[in-house]
């Protein structure tokens, strides 16, 4: 999904070919579950963290080439813009220290990185969309010169045949138009990976599914975009914008957006992938030479990377991913509705909590998702990107409650257990699930301390604007600190 590709002149027979490469992946992957080849044990986590750049005022800095030349580390890569920079993590198994070992390694790693980034001149920003980009920064020519994201943007609106529309309403009210698929870059978020088995694979992504609303409440960190205040977790619906492909009269006709929730409960991953090629046409039809069928007859593995590519260019927020490791294949269950930010503690508690809840969930006796039908777990993720922990969100056995109440009395014991079940010490499970608790008792997320820093530096006589670059400022001080974003002060 990640891979570099050359600038190419796409034909139909291209798109048929491709078409016809993607089914003979889904024939070998059939085979592949019927024949029980991927791995089982041991799962492993992992993550991806998505940063900004900024200079010494806060404002975007458009170097990520530079910033990258000057960290020289291969887990850092480029992300669609040239004020982002993503970080790879490298997974391992959830048991033990493994979450102090990781909030340490993370720790360390951006820290190494700040370091050598500022050496340049530039700072690095873990936040969900950065306050102080306008719509100036997002055009084509602030995409990263990866010739990938060129291409992807070409072919999105050779499908569309028109200009973005964005139109945000949440406390204020946002309507732009957009060339390119820059925008997309505002997003910048936190990805969790959770290698799963053939068998428990739809357990997992239904039970990943039924508690996106909850995690994105607790964790919203994006309420400003252009200057304006929007959703608090405003990044889920520019994501859905951004990338969409479909002029008003596709929407009519019901035809899927590419960044999707999805429409069902799954009974197998192979649902997933299957219906990449039933709904959706290619971005990036380039085949390879691999015969995925011929590989497994000669007792290999394939890559099946049209399959994999083709599932890269669509943006389910619970994505299925097929990747091969030491010629063994495995399957992935990947979170994308988390912000980045605001503190790598906070991130840590966020993926404590997803990895507990997960698991407790997907093992249950009695299944959420035979509860709550799947509309309703979709309503629930836009209405707590809309409120954050003001959300009021459905959940079986107690219907609407506020989102810190669902959490407080729900969710937080069934995170403990399913931390338990993985083999989590107790000591670091406590730790970070005591964050999740007192962010529901105060109420104040990244989100929340954002709008209120705001509002403060605007009665004290800034401007709109003034007020986003100083409050900017102020939270990447607190973020280094990495004391969790519920004990940051509003005021310096």
């Amino acid at each position: 999904m990640g891979r570099d590709i050359q600038a190419i002149k796409i034909s139909g027979e291209d798109r048929r070919k491709y078409r016809e490469k993607v089914r003979h992946s889904l024939d070998a992957l059939a085979r592949m579950l019927r024949e029980r080849l991927f791995e089982d044990e041991p799962s492993q986590v992992g993550q991806e963290i998505e940063l900004n750049l900024v200079d010494s005022d806060g404002i975007p800095s458009m170097r990520n080439a530079d910033v990258l030349d000057a960290i020289a580390d291969p887990a850092w890569g480029t992300e669609v813009g040239q004020f982002n920079l993503e970080i790879n993590v490298p997974p391992r198994r959830l048991v033990g220290d493994a979450l102090a070992d990781l909030e340490e390694e993370i720790r360390g790693s951006l820290n190494a990185g700040s370091e050598k980034a500022g050496d340049t001149g530039i700072r690095l920003v873990m936040v969900g969309i950065l306050p102080t980009l306008q719509k100036q920064d997002v055009h084509e020519g602030t995409l990263s010169a990866n010739a990938r994201f060129r291409v992807l943007n070409e072919q999105i609106f050779a499908a569309r045949g028109e200009d973005m529309r964005i139109a945000i309403e949440g406390a204020e009210k946002l309507l732009t138009h957009t060339d390119s698929i820059t925008p997309e870059a505002a997003c910048t978020s936190v990805q969790l990976h959770l290698q799963v088995s053939p068998d428990t694979f739809a357990s997992y992504w239904n039970a990943a599914q039924a508690i996106a609303g909850a995690q994105v409440a607790l964790a919203a960190n994006s309420p400003f975009l252009f200057g304006r205040q929007l959703w608090h977790e405003t990044r889920i619906t520019l994501f859905e914008q951004a990338t969409d492909t479909r002029p008003d009269e596709l929407k009519e006709q019901g035809v899927r957006p590419r960044v999707w929730f999805g429409e069902r409960w799954i009974t197998s991953v192979f649902d997933l992938f299957e219906e990449n090629l039933r709904y959706f046409p290619a971005l990036l039809p380039i085949c390879e030479d691999e015969d995925p069928l011929a590989v497994l007859d000669g007792g290999a593995c394939p890559q099946l990377a049209e399959m994999s590519l083709h599932n890269g260019t669509i943006y389910r927020w619970n994505r299925p991913i097929y990747a091969v490791v030491g010629g063994k294949p495995h399957l992935r269950v990947e979170n994308r509705v988390l912000p980045a930010g605001p503190s790598v503690v906070d991130v840590m508690a966020n993926t404590a909590f997803y990895y507990g809840l997960v698991r407790a969930l997907a093992e249950a006796q009695r299944p959420i998702w035979t509860q709550m039908s799947f509309a309703t777990a979709a309503d629930n993720l836009h209405e707590a990107a809309r409120r954050g922990l003001d959300a009021q969100l459905y959940w079986p056995g107690l219907g609407e409650v506020p989102a810190a109440e669902l959490v407080l009395r729900r969710l937080l014991p069934l995170a403990r257990e399913g931390l338990g079940r993985w083999g989590v010490n107790p000591v670091h499970a406590d730790r970070l699930l005591g964050i999740i608790e007192q962010r529901c008792l105060t109420g104040q997320t990244g989100a929340a301390w954002q709008i209120a820093t705001v509002e403060e530096l605007t009665r004290g006589g800034a401007d709109r604007q003034e007020a986003l670059r100083l409050m900017t400022q102020r939270y990447i001080e607190h973020m280094h600190t990495n004391e969790p974003v519920h004990t940051w002060p509003q005021r310096p």
